[in-house]
């Protein structure tokens, strides 16, 4: 069978990706349905090669922080956000998280603060511009990766005003660029069973959109495992690939595991995505977004020996040292929360790559 769906399915989306031809729906489903894991992972590899990338991994010294855990949508999936009345719910004001962000400066000489919190109804939008402000005044050099577009949708109705006017506060403040948060899956019927409170997926297109216009630089994400089919996987891709036609402004794609621990699903009896299904979606995602250059295989999610092995198959970053990671650790990441900078170079090279620590607009920083 596997000879089979080699000849019948693969061979003439390899023909397009030898030719430099664009995947279409069809061909993205046959990839998500084959049973070939290694054929699929040496062919997201050509493709990786075909379009320009060499042996070089990136990755970021950078530092998670969260200024509030408060969020008036309760989606499903999320096992991070509270309501202001749990005990363990914070939101920490500007002077006290730029005193802690300076400090871990002072310990770690990172080059970028990458920052997304719950839609927090009680606080407004100079809270997060005073915060970016601080923060640019104390780290002058650091980029300010900030605020998800579900954030930024939130802010805008809290403010009454659009979304172009919440992202030129947040920009004369300081912010950098967006992370690609809050995209979960574009499908409306997942949308409803996943996150019936937040806003629909036009909202997120329109906000990353506005942002490129604005020159801020975005990431992109997808969400799976879930509760989504194949084809509305290749959906979301397909509709990523024509913003970035559009505008070019997206950095990297991030494909994203559900983690069910401690949310309604594990009730449900949901469980961890299988390593196959992680490095299926990486190989998908190189094959059909054509013109994202970045794909990451973020380890915090699907752990070091398996993100290793998703560098075969088609990703070329690995996020980060990602020092405080706090969402995903709450839904059941057992990978830590820290990499120190040797042991990332060590795990690149192990995957026989040139490891790279780049800044977060990609501009390389330093190679071993």
């Amino acid at each position: 069978m596997a000879v089979l769906d080699i000849l019948d399915t693969l061979a003439p989306i390899r023909e397009k990706v030898e030719a430099r031809e664009r995947l279409d729906f069809e061909d993205g489903l046959a990839l998500m349905e084959t049973d070939d894991l290694l054929a699929l992972g040496e062919l997201a590899d050509l493709a990786r090669r075909v379009r320009g990338g060499g042996d070089e991994v990136y990755f970021v010294q950078n530092l998670y922080l969260n200024q509030t855990n408060v969020c008036r949508v309760k989606c499903k999936f999320c096992a991070f956000a509270k309501t202001q009345k749990q005990e363990d719910s914070y939101t920490i004001g500007a002077d006290e998280l730029v005193e802690d962000a300076v400090a871990q400066y002072e310990l770690a000489n990172y080059t970028e603060i990458h920052c997304v919190n719950g839609e927090n109804p009680h606080v407004d939008l100079e809270f997060y511009a005073d915060v970016l402000r601080k923060l640019k005044a104390a780290l002058p050099d650091v980029h300010l990766k900030f605020y998800t577009a579900s954030e930024i949708h939130h802010m805008s109705k809290l403010e009454g005003c659009t979304h172009d006017e919440v992202l030129r506060v947040l920009k004369d403040a300081g912010l950098g660029s967006l992370p690609g948060g809050g995209a979960e899956i574009f499908a409306p019927r997942v949308r409803q069973l996943i996150a019936p409170g937040k806003e629909p997926a036009e909202e997120w297109f329109h906000i990353h959109d506005t942002a490129h216009k604005m020159g801020i630089p975005t990431h992109c994400t997808l969400l799976y495992g879930h509760v989504e089919t194949y084809e509305e996987r290749v959906d979301h891709m397909l509709r990523l690939r024509a913003q970035q036609d559009a505008t070019g402004g997206f950095l990297a794609f991030i494909p994203l595991a559900f983690h069910p621990e401690n949310t309604v699903f594990e009730r449900r009896g949901f469980k961890f995505t299988t390593g196959a299904d992680d490095l299926k979606m990486a190989a998908v995602s190189r094959l059909v977004l054509d013109n994202i250059p970045n794909i990451k295989a973020y380890w915090i999610m699907m752990g070091m020996p398996m993100a290793q092995l998703a560098l075969h198959f088609g990703s070329n970053d690995v996020q980060g040292t990602v020092v405080r990671e706090k969402i995903f650790q709450a839904a059941g990441a057992t990978s830590g929360t820290e990499q120190k900078i040797p042991e990332l170079v060590r795990f690149i090279k192990d995957a026989g790559r040139i490891p790279v620590q780049r800044d977060t607009l990609y501009n390389e920083l330093h190679r071993w």
